[in-house]
């Protein structure tokens, strides 16, 4: 693992595990707080349901005391009682039930198959002896049961919580109750309420560790960016000094030979021909090997400066790029091997040493190139000065070539890899396009912010 992944693990982690942690504390104590807040709502509908229904009962005790305390135990005063009783309901599942002290039914107004039986030994679905349960609370002085009775409105046993007081005259049992379904839906909507806010909560967690992920990966990676700009710059200067370092070394050459071999040469091809002119006036023959030497000598003279200009060309230092590119034309086109046309468009402006002895060299290997291999009958240098930098192309009518073969291809285009390179080492852009027998077309341009980095001075 790089050291770059290994920072990254070493910051994520801590994080992932804090937030992790405080998520697990968070929901733990969410929990916590809906399970008391559970507790509490529920205790409060519950408390509020029991006053309501003893409330329902002290109502309905009020309205048949008079009968009850009038000392008539006649049935007809027991039914008029019952009726009264029959008459309290309020909503579709609560009324109120009259029972004797043995289990008997005496009212019961939503399930009249009821009224008459003998329930005493009835059952609940938990097992509970609800009649016995009611009798038992009733004869206690009155109070609250919870049981399983079925509901009126739905057909389905569901639980429910009654009040039941005693009539002790009449050996009577009268309630009422309340079924606790919506009480169990409130509580089960204030848990679901509580989970969404858990799960809310959980994931603005989780949103927050992303981000966090994200901030720090995006970190990580603007650093290696710039770690890469960093590395690109320190190549292009190196490249730049690299190229300097051999056009510095091109021109001590040219300058050596200039200042050195040339001027023995020529000392050398004086004294041949002022020998050459003593013997003419001594009316003496000239040896022919003289005559050779001096041949010899010419050529050799000629030679070196030829190796001379093209290491370092005078003209590019003293006249610029465009006078060094049509000498360069019409050197090639005096080797014979094309017809070569420069053509300059827009205003020349000075370019920095950099930028012109790049593109001198751009314009001297593609001419190389062509000689080699192109066999082209035309060439055509264009060198075009514009407000966004100058350009260089360079066009032939030659057999071509598969310029991606020879890209990608490291035994071939080591020429076209030397121009891109020296383009890009001054921020510049080197583009070739080619194909058998359409000729080939190069260009090269450096945009005008680099013309000025490279030509303020360092």
């Amino acid at each position: 693992m790089r050291l770059k992944a290994k920072l990254l693990v070493v910051a994520a982690v801590p994080l992932l595990l804090s937030l992790a942690l405080i998520a697990a504390a968070v929901m733990l104590q969410q929990r916590e707080l809906a399970r008391r807040e559970h507790t509490l709502v529920e205790g409060g509908y519950v408390s509020a349901r029991r006053a309501e229904l003893r409330n329902y009962v002290q109502l309905a005790m009020s309205m048949v005391r008079p009968l009850v305390d009038s000392g008539r135990d006649d049935p007809a005063t027991q039914a008029q009682a019952m009726r009264l009783f029959e008459s309290l309901d309020y909503g579709d599942d609560g009324y109120f039930f009259v029972y004797d002290l043995h289990g008997k039914v005496l009212m019961h107004p939503r399930q009249h198959e009821l009224v008459g039986q003998d329930l005493w030994d009835m059952h609940d679905p938990r097992g509970h002896a609800t009649i016995q349960d009611l009798l038992a609370r009733a004869r206690a002085g009155g109070g609250y049961v919870d049981y399983m009775w079925r509901r009126p409105s739905t057909g389905q046993v569901a639980p429910k919580l009654g009040y039941v007081v005693e009539i002790p005259r009449w050996g009577w049992m009268v309630g009422t109750g309340l079924y606790r379904d919506d009480i169990d839906a409130a509580t089960a909507q204030l848990d679901a309420q509580a989970s969404s806010n858990i799960g809310a909560t959980l994931l603005w967690i989780a949103a927050i560790a992303c981000g966090g992920v994200a901030l720090i990966s995006l970190s990580a990676l603007w650093l290696n960016l710039s770690e890469h700009r960093v590395a690109d710059a320190k190549l292009q200067l190196l490249a730049r000094q690299v190229v300097r370092f051999q056009e510095d070394e091109r021109a001590h050459l040219a300058r050596e030979l200039h200042d050195g071999a040339t001027q023995t040469m020529v000392s050398a091809k004086l004294l041949v021909e002022s020998a050459v002119d003593q013997l003419e006036r001594e009316h003496r023959a000239v040896p022919p090997s003289l005559g050779r030497a001096l041949g010899g000598l010419k050529e050799s003279l000629n030679e070196v400066r030829r190796i001379s200009h093209r290491l370092r060309p005078a003209m590019l230092d003293e006249l610029g790029l465009p006078a060094a590119l049509e000498l360069l034309g019409r050197e090639a086109g005096d080797a014979g091997f094309a017809q070569v046309d420069v053509q300059v468009n827009g205003d020349a402006i000075a370019l920095p040493d950099e930028v012109k002895t790049a593109l001198f060299r751009v314009s001297q290997e593609a001419l190389a190139n062509v000689a080699k291999h192109a066999q082209a009958q035309q060439v055509r240098i264009e060198l075009s000065f514009a407000a966004d930098g100058v350009a260089l192309r360079i066009t032939d009518d030659g057999r071509g070539f598969e310029s991606d073969q020879v890209q990608l291809d490291p035994r071939r285009g080591i020429g076209l890899r030397n121009m891109r390179e020296r383009l890009a080492s001054i921020g510049g852009r080197f583009d070739v396009r080619a194909a058998p027998g359409a000729g080939t077309v190069l260009e090269a341009k450096v945009p005008i912010d680099a013309v000025r980095r490279l030509g303020q001075p360092v």
